[in-house]
């Protein structure tokens, strides 16, 4: 235990003149006035002042602070003060942790106060990234992809064709800009000008943009972290219906008499999997990357079917009629993608419509998208009179009537009669022999 040694009057120099104790224990110098305040001195040589009294008759004693701090006559005044504590009953060293506590509930409230700060200066791109995370698992994979188109940075090399006047580098995602700035600066004004200039641009993909933000906006108002971050009427309605053109529905489809001059060009182009990929997407009535994303894994040539990915229901089983089966059964086999591709870097086919394209030129038809030959199928299988709903089956269409909700379960027997009758019309047509049923189909293995 320290020692107390005797009383004397304390001064600056008779503290500084202190000398360290030569046993193990700290010894305490004690004042004349106030006679609570006392000098410690350890073995090293530290100093410090030191209030020593009684409460309840029990001692105690109290660090004021370092000899090199405080002044003495501080230390003084801080003596006499905790012993008046004292005098009400009050524990001066209860009185110093709670000191010591409200200076870490402050520091700490500041250093949050300063985190929030900086979170609500911070790019609305971190909350779009979290936003992203949080839905990813009810989102489909294109869905996922339009959010990440519309955020990225851009500036990397283009791998797909280029339209007119673009550069060799990717245009930043056409939210970015928004999602740079903080979530509270992302008002009805700077949306209605963001808007007025993509629409001029791009409307199309202005459109889609606009709806990918108003519904993040929505969700950030949901949430705790966001909500007072976020103005309510950034994303109305009406700032989209005037400076966006009205959406117009799109009619581009292949007409019976076009067909002939279709096939023969699709056919000819140089690339046999892009020549298969577009009569495949023709014939199975499925959009442009359930095509794209077929698998082996996800063909069945002795069962005739095929697996497709769907954006609605998350997949789809359809029938593998006879003409699709052989375009298949063709190809080679390089990976696990049925529509493979040397050059892409996931190594699929990703690009389809420049070889489309020279071709439609070649046949003088009218531009048609790769959507549109969706369109087609669905339009031309009207000639065969096909029951709507097997049509709508095939092409992944949800339900539009309580008998075709709840009442029909068509098994994919019925669905292959009906689609070898749209394929056999359509091939029919284009003056193409359709391929027997029964007739054999192989793979065949190629090394990349």
């Amino acid at each position: 235990m320290a020692r107390d040694t005797s009383r004397i009057r304390l001064t600056l120099d008779r503290i500084r003149k202190l000398a360290p104790p030569t046993g193990s224990q700290a010894v305490y110098v004690f004042d004349d006035d106030p006679k609570q305040l006392s000098v410690r001195v350890t073995p090293a040589g530290a100093k410090s002042f030191v209030f020593a009294g009684k409460l309840n008759k029990a001692p105690l004693r109290v660090t004021i602070g370092d000899v090199k701090v405080w002044n003495l006559d501080d230390a003084r005044t801080e003596a006499r003060r905790l012993q008046a504590l004292i005098d009400q009953g009050i524990d001066p060293r209860q009185e110093k942790a709670d000191k010591l506590a409200a200076i870490e509930a402050k520091k700490a409230a500041d250093e949050a106060a300063k985190r929030e700060a900086e979170r609500i200066e911070s790019p609305a791109l971190e909350a779009w990234n979290a936003y992203i995370e949080a839905r990813r698992a009810k989102w489909s994979e294109p869905h996922i992809r339009d959010h990440e188109n519309v955020s990225k940075e851009g500036g990397e090399l283009r791998t797909r064709g280029r339209r007119k006047g673009e550069g060799d580098k990717t245009l930043p995602g056409a939210l970015r800009p928004l999602l740079l700035l903080p979530l509270a600066r992302i008002d009805a004004d700077r949306v209605r000008a963001w808007l007025e200039d993509e629409a001029a641009r791009r409307p199309t993909h202005a459109r889609l943009a606009f709806g990918l933000l108003r519904a993040f906006l929505n969700w950030c108002a949901d949430r705790p972290e966001y909500r007072s971050q976020v103005h309510a009427d950034a994303c109305a309605a009406r700032q989209a219906k005037e400076a966006l053109p009205k959406k117009a529905a799109k009619d581009d489809c292949l007409q019976r008499e076009q067909l002939p001059a279709w096939f023969s060009h699709v056919r000819q182009i140089q690339n046999p999997v892009i020549a298969a990929y577009l009569q495949t997407a023709l014939l199975a009535g499925a959009r442009r990357e359930e095509v794209a994303g077929i698998q082996w894994a996800d063909v069945d040539f002795q069962w005739k079917s095929v697996t497709i990915k769907d954006k609605v229901e998350g997949e789809r089983t359809i029938p593998l009629t006879p003409y699709v089966a052989a375009l298949l059964a063709s190809l080679p086999r390089r990976n696990e993608w049925v529509f493979s591709s040397t050059t892409a870097e996931d190594g699929r086919l990703q690009e389809p419509r420049i070889a489309h394209n020279k071709a439609l030129l070649a046949a003088g038809l009218p531009p048609l998208s790769i959507h549109g030959l969706r369109r087609s199928f669905g339009t031309l299988a009207e000639w065969v009179e096909v029951p709507a709903g097997i049509v709508a089956q095939i092409m992944g269409h949800k339900p539009s009537a309580t008998a075709e909700k709840h009442y029909r379960r068509r098994p994919l027997d019925l669905l292959r009669m009906w689609h070898a009758k749209i394929e056999g019309w359509i091939l029919e047509q284009a003056g193409i022999e359709q391929p027997r049923e029964e007739q054999p189909a192989g793979l065949r293995v190629v090394k990349a």
